[in-house]
């Protein structure tokens, strides 16, 4: 099992528990093959539901993960054990034994935790929700001082394979001129945008410092991650998932 997942590099409390899914193992076959978790995906929503039953078998989750409808917005769900999909891009909980979850293909997820043991959450941040504040909103929900709060970020598109257009920069930097610093000139009027470095800044804009992981590339990897970039609509989905026992 432990070369299906990634586990978090973190100082979290003992009891937060948290992992990506990998694209080792599944059931999934053909341009999705491996552990693809997206039910709209393309892929064969029966065994997309099979793999996500292997996931809860490893994990031994006792519900079904909070999993989300997700729109690049900034609204913040709050998990429940009923098994029903919620509209959110975020999820947190203040519960022991409900799982929250978010599913990515090169956007950037990034989980959370407080100090205690007693709160955690996660959000899809591409770079829509990114400059929308879901991060600040994900933040908010937790309610939480956020010198209490500390975070990861997980597998995402780097910055050489994240082409834009100008008005992706401009959106950020109307808002914080430091952003600036996470764009590099492409040719003609694109650039190359850096998610890692952007969720930094907008973290650290609101006092949130104890941040962890960056670093890896979805697109460049195709044996362990699926990448709508490079893969287009036959892309699979990848899960973060954060728990309390």
């Amino acid at each position: 099992m432990k070369g299906h997942y990634l586990t978090p590099d973190w100082p979290a409390p003992a009891n937060i528990k948290a992992c990506v899914t990998k694209r080792a193992g599944g059931a999934s076959t053909g341009a999705f093959n491996g552990l693809n978790m997206g039910l709209r995906s393309g892929d064969v929503p029966e065994t997309v539901l099979e793999n996500r039953e292997i996931v809860k078998a490893d994990w031994q989750f006792s519900n079904e993960p909070q999993w989300l409808h997700q729109v690049h917005g900034v609204d913040v769900a709050i998990a429940r054990p009923d098994a029903i999909e919620r509209e959110g891009d975020a999820v947190w909980t203040d519960q022991a034994g409900l799982t929250c979850a978010v599913l990515t293909a090169d956007c950037l997820p990034v989980i959370f935790c407080n100090r205690f043991g007693s709160k955690v959450a996660v959000a899809h941040a591409g770079w829509k929700g990114l400059q929308g504040g879901v991060l600040e909103q994900t933040v908010k929900a937790l309610s939480e001082p956020v010198e209490e709060l500390m975070a990861w970020m997980g597998p995402a598109i780097s910055q050489k394979h994240f082409e834009v257009g100008p008005e992706v920069r401009a959106a950020f930097i109307g808002e914080d001129a430091s952003a600036s610093q996470a764009f590099l000139s492409g040719d003609g009027d694109r650039w190359f945008g850096d998610l890692y470095a952007l969720a930094k800044l907008r973290l650290n804009a609101i006092g949130l410092t104890d941040l962890y992981g960056g670093g890896l590339c979805t697109y460049s990897d195709s044996d362990s991650w699926y990448s709508y970039r490079r893969d287009g609509a036959k892309s699979g989905r990848l899960a973060t998932l954060i728990w309390m026992t």
